[in-house]
């Protein structure tokens, strides 16, 4: 038992030496934890911000200039002023995002309850903006006429419920800490995946698997000393990224008492991604045919694995096909620790369940392994 861990060990080693001296690899590991991070949390915003506004005031009273003077910053540009017959040319020259008319008597109707109607014109080209805009400023719009309604001051149409939310997380809803969060786990898989992969291909191409198979070595020592490598590369850099972009450059408050739990599952999901990279490494003879069957794989689980989009809204079939893999329950595990700070009687059963995955993975993975090395001798 000792040599195998001696030899599991020193193969470990030698991975790690190889892998510093292949600067593309070297440079994709520093890449995806630094620009791939930061980049998209402060550039990719989905939210409503600077959104250029402008009102066409048909009415030009008291209620309709409040309205215009509170599109505030940060979710509006200062409203501009636009005549009506301009509407159609300022939007078909994408001028504003947003053209509020307000109807002429405006104001009146609104004193003799006469629910005068406001429209609100939206760019729909701008596809995030578009779609939350007009509630934010329908908001603004129910908010400024209050004082001008008689009925809001009618019990019958007060509601009888108040939604009050809180965010304890993330008071200020700050898209750039979900965004920075998600794409750290995103890069684990992706790097994880190609990682495992490319040293099996490098050894292969470079006929270093010949000199291997020579030695007194068994498939399962050269597999689990990629594995454990590869994955120890994957947990520095990405603790590395999580203090020092996420935490640091993008200031998103982190838990230190989440940190530690946080490995933990990310080793126990190392254990199964990375066994997946290797499986796939099997299957082809290249690194460019290893590229086209990996991304693909990739691809589908970032999309399906409840981080981009949530896992209830996709169709009970796909749920439950998503349940087989590791990167679902990794999603779901990193979210309840490092979001809402959830401990370890909270989140064992993901544990438990990428656990189980990363073992089937692993047994089949080396049986694969044992017959590329057989065909290769």
């Amino acid at each position: 038992m000792s040599k195998l861990f001696k030899h599991i060990g020193q193969l470990g080693v030698k991975e790690l030496l190889s892998l510093a001296r292949d600067p593309v690899l070297l440079f994709l590991i520093a890449y995806c934890f630094t620009f791939s991070v930061y980049t998209p949390a402060k550039s990719a915003v989905m939210d409503v911000v600077n959104a250029s506004v402008a009102v066409v005031d048909e009415d030009d009273s008291q209620v309709s200039r409040r309205i215009r003077d509170a599109l505030l910053p940060p979710l509006f540009l200062p409203a501009a002023r636009l005549a009506f017959s301009d509407i159609n040319t300022a939007m078909n020259a994408g001028k504003y995002t947003f053209v509020i008319d307000i109807p002429p008597k405006f104001q009146q109707d609104l004193q003799k309850s006469a629910s005068p109607t406001v429209e609100i014109i939206a760019d729909a080209t701008a596809m995030s903006q578009a779609g939350r805009g007009p509630g934010y400023i329908g908001k603004i719009i129910n908010s400024e006429v209050q004082a001008f309604w008689p009925g809001s001051r009618d019990p019958a149409n007060q509601d009888l419920v108040r939604l009050n939310t809180r965010a304890r997380f993330n008071p200020n809803m700050q898209q750039s800490w979900f965004v920075a969060v998600n794409q750290i786990i995103n890069n684990i898989s992706v790097l994880a995946i190609f990682l495992c992969g490319a040293a099996v291909l490098r050894e292969r191409e470079h006929g270093t698997l010949e000199h291997l198979l020579v030695m007194p070595l068994r498939p399962s020592e050269l597999m689990f000393a990629k594995i454990w490598a590869n994955g120890l590369v994957v947990i520095i850099a990405a603790m590395a990224s999580l203090f020092l972009i996420v935490k640091g450059a993008i200031g998103v408050p982190v838990a230190t008492s989440s940190i530690p739990l946080f490995m933990l599952g990310l080793t126990v999901y190392l254990f199964s991604v990375t066994a997946l990279g290797i499986m796939l490494a099997t299957l082809v003879r290249s690194m460019p045919q290893f590229g086209l069957l990996a991304f693909p794989v990739f691809i589908v689980m970032s999309l399906l694995s409840g981080g981009q989009t949530p896992l209830e809204s996709m169709p009970q079939a796909l749920q439950k096909i998503m349940q087989f893999v590791p990167s679902t329950h990794f999603v779901s595990f990193s979210q309840a620790v490092l979001f809402r700070n959830a401990d370890f009687s909270m989140v064992w059963p993901d544990l438990t369940k990428m656990l189980l995955i990363g073992t089937v993975y692993t047994v089949f993975t080396l049986s694969r392994f044992r017959k590329m090395l057989a065909a290769v001798q």
